[in-house]
């Protein structure tokens, strides 16, 4: 277990398994930790709930009857960037998490769990980060999956800083990222349990992981420009989280 610290070498982290809900949730949340930890040697294993095919943002350019196809191609790419090799879909719908029994989705991450005997688990709070349904599942699925194994892994959940949520909340308004008041979660860096500040040269292979799924980042570059949203995705904050 980490304390209150700045992680400067990602691979304390051990083999990791990240649990998420959608292409582009490991890159945003993740990406500068999992690329550092597969640099430094360690294991690393992503896991996508869904493909992604109930978020496209313009149906003109991305219309969802292919949505699924290109997020999924567009995932293998940012995840070619990035280094990863190991990577599992789940199969799930998208928009349809919350409506698969709760023992169902616990049982395929719970097998995941003893098949790979990650050290540490990546995923979202239990707000889901952006509040999506999906997301909050994802979290339940991992955490509820975590309680019956043994060994069990460190659980990390994703949070923001407070100094990131002032320079980005007024900016994404009308955006429609988040999806609940109590979204994105602010935890002050004095409770995180690390913080990992990205080096310049983990950071440009995050964000050319980011365009390479372009479909989710085209509108929020035209939307911020790319230098604020790369700057925004410098850090990746987490939270360890009592199971």
């Amino acid at each position: 277990m980490l304390g209150n610290v700045t992680i400067g070498e990602p691979a304390v982290l051990g083999t990791i398994l990240g649990v998420w809900a959608h292409p582009d949730d490991e890159t945003y949340l993740s990406g500068g930790l999992m690329a550092a930890a597969i640099r430094a040697g360690n294991r690393v294993v992503c896991v996508t709930a869904t493909k992604g095919e109930g978020g496209s943002m313009d149906e003109q350019r991305w219309p969802s009857e292919t949505l699924a196809e290109v997020r999924e191609e567009e995932l293998i790419d940012a995840l070619g960037v990035l280094g990863v090799s190991e990577h599992r879909w789940l199969g799930f719908a998208d928009g349809g998490c919350d409506q698969v029994p709760l023992e169902e989705g616990v049982a395929v991450v719970g097998a995941l769990l003893e098949e790979f005997r990650p050290d540490s688990v990546l995923t979202f709070g239990p707000e889901g980060m952006t509040g999506h349904p999906d997301h909050k599942v994802v979290h339940a699925w991992a955490k509820t999956a975590l309680q019956r194994t043994s060994p069990k892994a460190d659980l990390y959940c994703a949070t923001n800083t407070p100094e990131w949520a002032a320079e980005v909340l007024p900016l994404s308004v009308g955006l429609d990222i988040f999806f609940e008041p109590d979204t994105p979660p602010v935890t002050p860096r004095s409770e995180l349990s690390f913080e990992y500040v990205i080096p310049s040269d983990i950071l440009e292979l995050k964000w050319q992981a980011l365009l390479a799924q372009r479909s989710q980042t085209e509108r929020l570059i035209e939307a911020l420009g790319a230098d604020v949203l790369k700057s925004f995705n410098a850090t990746e904050p987490f939270v360890r989280l009592e199971i």
